[in-house]
C-alpha cells in the first residue's frame, strides 16, 4: 500500500544539471522540474484542492543569550493527485512558480499519520 502512495519522481539529465542531474515529478501529462531547495516536513493542512501547507521546524542560535530556539516555517506545496494527507511527512521540491504563494511540488510521501 505504501508504494501506491509513492509519487512518479525521476532523475532527469539536463541543462545546467551538473554532476548529480536533477528531479523531476510527473503527475499524467504535467512535468514539474524539480531544481534548488528539497526540504522535509510535516503537512499541517490539507484543505484546499491540490495544495498542502508543510511545517518545518528549524533551530536558530541566538549569540546573546547563547542558546538555541525553535522556529517554525510553513510552506504552501503543490500536491498532484491529492495524495498527501494532513499529519503525514512528505519531502517536497523547488520548481517553478505554480501560483501566487506554490512554488514547491510534493516529491514523496516519507511517512503516513498513525
Amino acid at each position: 500500500m505504501a508504494a501506491a502512495k509513492k509519487m512518479e519522481t525521476e532523475k532527469v539529465a539536463g541543462k545546467g544539471a551538473g554532476a548529480g542531474g536533477s528531479f523531476a515529478v510527473v503527475d499524467g501529462k504535467k512535468i514539474y522540474p524539480v531544481r534548488g531547495n528539497i526540504f522535509e516536513g510535516k503537512v499541517v493542512s490539507a484543505k484546499a484542492n491540490k495544495t498542502v501547507a508543510v511545517e518545518r521546524e528549524l533551530t536558530h542560535y541566538v549569540r546573546k543569550y547563547e542558546r538555541y530556539k525553535k522556529i517554525k516555517s510553513k510552506i504552501s506545496a503543490h500536491n498532484p493527485g491529492n495524495r498527501a494527507k494532513e499529519g503525514d511527512t512528505v519531502r517536497i521540491g523547488e520548481t517553478r512558480k505554480i501560483s501566487k504563494t506554490k512554488s514547491f511540488v510534493v516529491m514523496e510521501i516519507l511517512g503516513e499519520k498513525k
